[in-house]
C-alpha cells in the first residue's frame, strides 16, 4: 500500500496519524534538492486575509476585509522589480482573492476571475519568473477559507481544500511547488483573535498528511513553513516529517547566532536530509535579514539540500507600503550576489 492510499483510508477510517515511516516512501537520506538553478525566491500578497479579526493595536495591517487589498499599479512594479533583481520565483498568497470555479463563495469583493489569474501568470512566466501558488492551510491563518475555516478536520473541509488545492494546481499549470502555509497554528498566536481554533497532536497531523497527498496527487511537490512543529516537537517532527516536503525555516533577524534556537533549526533540518528554502524578511528595521541569511545557509547547509531562499514583507500589496515592498525584493536582488558566481 503506497502513502497516499494509507491517507485516504485514515481519513475514511477517522483512524490516528501516527504515520508508519514505510508510508513516507524515500527516506530522508536519499532526498536532495532537485536541479541546478537556486530558487530566489520573493513572496507577494494578492490576498491579505489570513487572521481573524484583529485587535491588537500594534498591527492594524491585520485582520480579515471583505474586500480585495491589492493595488495593481504596485502589483505591477514589484513584479518588473523582481525580474530586473533577477528574482526567479514569485510565491503568490491568493487565498480569497480568486473567485474559485469549485468555491466562488469564498471570494472577497474585488477578486480575480480564474481568466484574470490565468493571463497575469502568463506575463510574470513572460518575464523570466516562475509564479508558485500558496494557500495557507494553518488554523490560525485560513480566515480567507470564510466558513469552512471553522469547519476544520470535517469531510466539509476536507472537499474544500481537495477541491481548491486542484484547481489552482491546474491554474498554474502543475506548478512544481505548491506552498501550503501551516504556521503558527497556537492559542499564542491566535491571542488577539475573537474566535480561537487550533489542531494539536495526532490530529494535525492528520490533516497535513491530507494536504500533503492533495498537492503530490496534483503533480506538485508540497512546500511549508517549518516553525509549528520543528520548534516545538522537534523529535515528532523529525520522526514524522516527510521527506517530500521543502522545508521554509523562517528566522527575521540579523544575527546568526547557531545557537539560537530559530537559527540552531537551520542546522537541525541539515543534519536530517531536509531539502530547504530558508526565508528571510524586510517587515521591520531587518534589511540584513536576507543577505545574512544566504551567508549562513551557504556555510551550513550543503548544497544538495539548499533549494534555495525566500524573502517576505509581510504587508499587503497597497501603496500604503510601496516603499517597504519594493526595498525588500532589492534586498532580494542585493543577496542574489552574495554566493559565488557558479550558483
Amino acid at each position: 500500500m503506497n502513502r497516499r492510499d494509507f491517507i485516504k483510508q485514515s481519513v475514511i477510517a477517522g483512524i490516528g496519524c501516527s504515520m508508519p515511516d514505510w508510508a513516507f516512501g524515500e527516506s530522508v537520506e536519499e532526498k536532495s534538492a532537485s536541479g541546478t538553478e537556486l530558487i530566489w525566491g520573493c513572496l507577494l500578497h494578492l490576498s491579505f486575509n489570513m487572521w481573524e479579526e484583529y485587535i491588537s493595536p500594534h498591527r492594524p495591517f491585520r485582520g480579515y476585509r471583505p474586500y480585495l487589498r491589492m493595488d495593481e499599479a504596485l502589483w505591477n512594479d514589484a513584479i518588473s522589480a523582481m525580474a530586473k533583481a533577477k528574482v526567479n520565483t514569485v510565491v503568490i498568497d491568493l487565498g480569497d482573492a480568486v473567485a474559485y470555479e469549485s468555491h466562488p463563495e469564498i471570494a472577497v469583493k474585488g477578486a480575480w476571475t480564474p481568466r484574470r489569474l490565468k493571463s497575469e501568470l502568463s506575463k510574470i512566466r513572460a518575464m523570466g519568473i516562475q509564479p508558485i501558488p500558496k494557500l495557507n492551510f494553518s488554523a490560525g491563518h485560513d480566515t480567507w477559507m470564510k466558513e469552512y475555516s471553522r469547519m476544520v478536520s470535517t469531510d466539509t473541509y476536507y472537499k474544500v481544500c481537495a477541491d481548491l488545492i486542484r484547481e489552482v494546481s491546474a491554474l498554474f499549470d502543475t506548478p512544481p511547488l505548491f506552498h501550503l502555509g501551516m504556521d503558527e497554528e497556537t492559542a499564542e498566536h491566535q491571542s488577539y483573535y475573537q474566535f480561537v481554533l487550533m489542531r494539536q497532536n495526532d490530529a494535525w497531523w492528520h490533516d497535513f498528511y491530507f494536504l500533503v497527498d492533495e498537492v503530490e496527487k496534483n503533480g506538485s511537490q508540497a512546500w511549508i513553513w517549518s516553525d509549528y512543529m520543528l520548534w516545538r516537537q522537534p523529535e515528532t517532527f523529525f520522526r514524522k516529517m516527510p521527506a517530500t516536503v521543502v522545508q521554509s525555516n523562517w528566522y527575521y533577524g540579523e544575527e546568526f547566532n547557531p545557537e539560537f534556537p530559530y537559527v540552531k533549526a537551520y542546522l537541525d533540518l541539515e543534519k536530517h536530509g531536509y531539502t530547504q528554502i530558508p526565508t528571510g524578511s524586510y517587515h521591520a528595521d531587518n534589511p540584513l535579514s536576507i543577505k545574512n541569511t544566504v551567508t549562513f545557509a551557504e556555510k551550513f547547509i550543503s548544497r544538495n539540500l539548499l533549494k534555495g531562499f525566500l524573502q517576505t514583507c509581510w504587508k499587503p500589496t497597497i501603496e500604503e507600503y510601496r516603499t517597504r515592498i519594493l526595498k525588500g525584493i532589492a534586498l532580494m536582488g542585493e543577496a542574489i550576489h552574495t554566493l559565488p558566481a557558479d550558483s
